[in-house]
This record gives C-alpha cells, structure tokens and sequence, in this order.
C-alpha cells in the first residue's frame, strides 16, 4: 500500500504549482486546502526517493543510515508550527540562501536542477502536506 502511495505520488509530481501566501516565517493556508497524511507522510521522509533521511535522522529505529548534514527530526514539531513547517519544505531558501536543503515546492530559479525536475517541483502539493502533518506529531 505504501509502495502504491509514493508511486501514485511520483505521478503527481508533474503539477502545476498552486499558488500560497506567506506571512511572516510561515505559509499558513494548507497547499490543497485539506490537511496532509500523517501516514503518508512518514513514508515520504522514511522514502530515500524524497531524500529527507538522507540528510536528516530522528525518531526512526528501524531505519538504517540515517542522514547527518541537517538537524536530527526529533521534536521537529514543538520547534515549528505546521504554517512554519510548510513554508521550510516549499522553500528552505527563504531562512538560509546558503542551505543544501532543496526547494520541494518551487520550480523557478533554482541552479543544479536535476533533469527530471527541470521546470517542476521535487514533491506535489498533496506531499508537502503529508510531510508536514507527519512532522507536527514529532514532538520531544
């Protein structure tokens, strides 16, 4: 089922950008209006294709290889709240120009763009808001 779930979401990735407001340090309207999976989420940061554990580690022992580049996932949702959460995965860019982590959400002026995602986001709306939701129940 999960396996379903990421491939149905690989197809997705081919979207239109929806538009967002931001406010602040935060984007606090849900990209589609619903809010994500939890479920879903935690596949999508366990799932080496979206890289987050690649670079992150957290609360994940049966997860080997964890990442180390970027902060440990723990308690990720008493540091931010969904709205700030959201806007760190659409465009990392925004807190830190210098950051490795990438853009998941934005499509235009980005440099080092890997081929298949010349002109299109990495993750798609509905994936962003799985992510985010599962992140908000990490707490200490």
């Amino acid at each position: 089922m999960i396996a379903l779930s990421l491939a149905l979401a690989a197809g997705a990735r081919a979207e239109e950008l929806l538009s967002y407001t931001i406010v602040s340090d935060s984007i606090p309207a849900s990209l589609t209006g619903f809010p994500g999976d939890a479920a879903r989420g935690r596949a999508l940061v366990l799932a080496r294709t979206t890289t987050c554990i690649l670079c992150h580690s957290g609360p994940f022992p049966e997860t080997r290889f964890q990442g180390d580049l970027a902060p440990d996932l723990t308690g990720a949702g008493n540091r931010w709240s969904v709205s700030q959460l959201r806007l760190r995965l659409v465009d990392a860019s925004r807190f830190n120009p210098q950051t490795i982590m990438p853009s998941y959400y934005r499509a235009d002026g980005l440099v080092r763009v890997g081929r298949n995602f010349a002109g299109k986001p990495i993750l798609s709306a509905a994936e962003i808001e799985d992510i985010v939701a599962f992140l908000a129940t990490l707490r200490d």
